[in-house]
């Protein structure tokens, strides 16, 4: 018996087919309409949207609502509930940078951060930038973060007021407390000072949200007089501006998820040409840290797939003075490498579970930072010093809260800083994490990660909510969540399926995710919630899959491949129309998508590939369980005429009479809600989904 019970009429969404050819292939769209032809005029300013579109998103929200009114009560609960295991004055543990310590915190009922700093040798804290004052009246508002000069007299920070991700720059005076005039709009966000802190350089983002060319701006000038430092004309790859530790190199990094490619120049000469490091070669990545007299680079150079770790000087860090300092191993994927005075330190993963190895500069020694739990993610804070012994890192699992430690590099000495508080309380033995293996196609084992309740009964009766991702190469951690303690508390397994397309198990493990194979992805989420079912912790018909962007296409291929497997299915900010997005070069992500999904445009084989999966592409006649889609208006990154056609097309087609339900928040973007608590909100929403479909609500 279905829990949706006395709905008014779902909206119809008018077709107005639309065909288009390619590779002599002929596809009719009815839905294409909700595609705003001023998207990029609306994403800046939202009033401008498209009134026929804003009357049917609007339907959209109020049958929504009437289908969940009766959660409302369940909504409020859970959401103090979430509310209710966030430390809400916390902060965190200043770190040190010169003559301050710098942190962030929270106050009770504040829903932006507070950056504050303290004098090092002692006295008052200072506020540097308040963001719930910043954020008063708005709508929506999340900050970029901040940076603070080398002469820590002022700091960059940045803000978004729309969702759509045009960052807007300010320079603060951090003895006055006052913004400087200076008004940079249209980044990226952040940037990177010059080494005499009277100037600063940024990514600016074209009208298309590509960023393409990077500036240097003087303080006390005006935008219009900011100096081009370099301009990407690939619209396929992204660029970024980031500092060296030491504050003497400027780095440019140029990247598409496959290739990459880094300029450096020196941070005191803001009119120097930067210094190109080694020509983009298809295929190959490679980033820099900088080491004093030696850049270290992580590459996947010359058949190195899993990453080693060279060194070159930075007079001449061409490629041909590359030398090996951490060879290549099959298995063990380098994550990330950061260098100080005496010691380079870098994140690896090996098995499925990441560590931290130390090398001493000198001597070559290497010891790796231990842990005990089955499962685990760790977190690596790189301190802003270079002349430290001391490195900064986070763990936590399912069961344990976050714990934050400073490690003594040459003593072997580990500090426990902080460990993060559950105010309304939290028993780590009342819980269980496993991990599991589930036989997926082609012989692979796929790992499952598991939390459930001591007392939770595994008779094939508990409802489960598995999430997946499975693109990109971004693995999925272990690492506590306290949100999702309202399900587990209620009864339900909570899993996360680490399925082809992440790192988990390697770079190969994403090869084996992507373009051609990128059906593997879907295949594996399948065989882990049928996994789940055989080893008796749940039943298909009380599975609610989740997944968000990427893993939101995933919601819609299993929607379509296996739709008896899954008792629900929600997808948020969900990347459906993929075949018809990755067609369209004008999106702001398209021409640097086509390295991880191919280019439909050129290739017929792609245009296949994408065709045989695509969500929005595949909808067919057949009887799909209740789903809920949710998205951003301003979202960049998954528009939100993605969801607006495919809800319109399960409708259309869905044999059921289980309904199909689409929220979309008319003022923020690809992140959802931008306040702490506000964000709260929707996750309550789609909690109070996963209960009421399962019965439990």
């Amino acid at each position: 018996m279905s829990v949706f019970k006395n709905l008014p009429a779902a909206p119809v969404a008018e077709k107005r087919p639309v065909t288009d050819t390619r590779h002599g292939v002929t596809r009719s769209d009815d839905y294409a309409w909700m595609r705003d032809d001023n998207w990029q005029v609306m994403f800046k300013d939202p009033s401008l949207l498209d009134p026929a579109i804003r009357t049917h998103l609007e339907a959209e929200n109020a049958y929504n609502q009437a289908a969940m009114a009766d959660t409302e009560a369940l909504q409020k609960t859970l959401f103090a509930e979430m509310r209710g295991r966030i430390k809400e004055d916390d902060s965190s543990v200043p770190a040190p940078d010169g003559p301050w310590l710098y942190g962030v915190r929270f106050i009770t009922g504040g829903e932006q951060p507070k950056y504050f700093r303290i004098p090092r040798d002692g006295g008052d804290e200072q506020i540097m930038l308040d963001g719930d004052l910043e954020a008063k009246d708005k709508a929506y508002f999340r900050l970029a973060g901040t940076g603070h000069a080398p002469d820590h007299a002022a700091m960059i920070w940045g803000y978004d007021d729309k969702g759509s991700e045009f960052y807007t720059l300010k320079v603060r005076d951090l003895k006055t407390g006052e913004d400087h005039p200076d008004l940079v709009e249209n980044t990226g966000g952040g940037g990177a000072w010059n080494a005499s802190s009277n100037g600063f350089f940024y990514t600016a983002v074209d009208d298309n949200h590509r960023p393409n060319k990077i500036f240097h701006h003087r303080l006390g000038t005006a935008q219009s007089e900011d100096v081009l430092i370099h301009e990407e004309t690939d619209s396929g790859f992204f660029m970024g501006v980031s500092g060296s530790r030491l504050d003497d190199f400027v780095f440019i990094d140029i990247n598409d998820h496959e290739t990459s490619e880094c300029w450096v120049m020196p941070a005191g000469d803001p009119t120097a040409k930067p210094k190109l490091v080694a020509e983009r070669q298809t295929g190959v990545e490679y980033s820099l840290s900088e080491g004093g007299d030696v850049f270290f680079i992580l590459t996947n150079a010359d058949g190195a797939k899993d990453f080693k770790i060279m060194a070159a000087p930075v007079e001449a860090p061409e490629q041909a003075n590359w030398r090996e300092v951490v060879p290549h191993k099959p298995g063990r994927l380098i994550l990330s490498v950061s260098a100080y005075r005496n010691h380079l330190v870098w994140m690896e993963r090996e098995n499925g579970l990441p560590r931290i190895v130390i090398q001493d500069r000198t001597t070559g020694q290497e010891h790796a930072i231990a842990f005990d739990e089955e499962a685990y993610s760790l977190g690596f804070h790189g301190a802003m010093e270079y002349d430290t012994e001391v490195v900064r890192f986070s763990y936590s699992s399912m069961t344990t809260p976050s714990e934050l430690y400073d490690y003594n590099m040459t003593t072997r000495e580990r500090t426990l800083l902080k460990r993060d508080e559950v105010p309304s309380g939290h028993n780590p033995d009342d819980y269980i994490t496993r991990r599991i293996m589930a036989p997926s196609l082609g012989g692979a084992e796929v790992p499952v990660t598991l939390l459930y309740r001591r007392d939770t009964p595994l008779d094939g009766t508990a409802p489960c909510l598995l999430y997946g991702y499975g693109s990109y190469g971004i693995a999925i951690p272990a690492s506590f969540n306290t949100n999702c303690l309202s399900l587990v508390d209620r009864g339900f397994v909570y899993a996360i399926a680490h399925i082809r397309g992440g790192k988990e198990k390697g770079f190969g493990w994403y090869e084996e995710g992507k373009r051609e194979k990128k059906a593997n992805t879907f295949h594996d989420f399948i065989a882990a919630a049928r996994c789940l079912v055989g080893e008796g912790f749940t039943s298909h018909d009380r599975i609610v899959a989740q997944g968000g962007s990427a893993g939101g296409m995933l919601m819609g291929a299993v929607a379509n491949m296996a739709p008896e497997a899954f008792g629900a299915i929600i997808a948020a900010v969900p990347f459906v129309d993929v075949l018809n997005t990755m067609l369209d070069d004008t999106l702001p992500l398209t021409p640097p998508e086509w390295p991880e999904w191919g280019n439909p445009i050129l290739s017929h084989e792609d245009y296949k590939v994408i065709a045989s999966y695509s969500p929005y592409d595949n909808v067919t006649a057949q009887a799909y369980p209740p789903i809920l889609a949710v998205a951003g208006l301003t979202d960049p990154r998954v528009t939100y005429w993605e969801p607006a056609k495919w809800v319109a097309r399960l409708r259309e087609m869905s044999t059921s009479k289980a309904p199909v339900l689409f929220k979309v928040n008319l003022a923020a973007g690809h992140a959802g809600a931008s306040g702490r608590f506000q964000r709260l909100e929707e996750i309550a929403f789609e909690y109070a989904f996963a209960l009421k479909v399962v019965g439990k609500a």
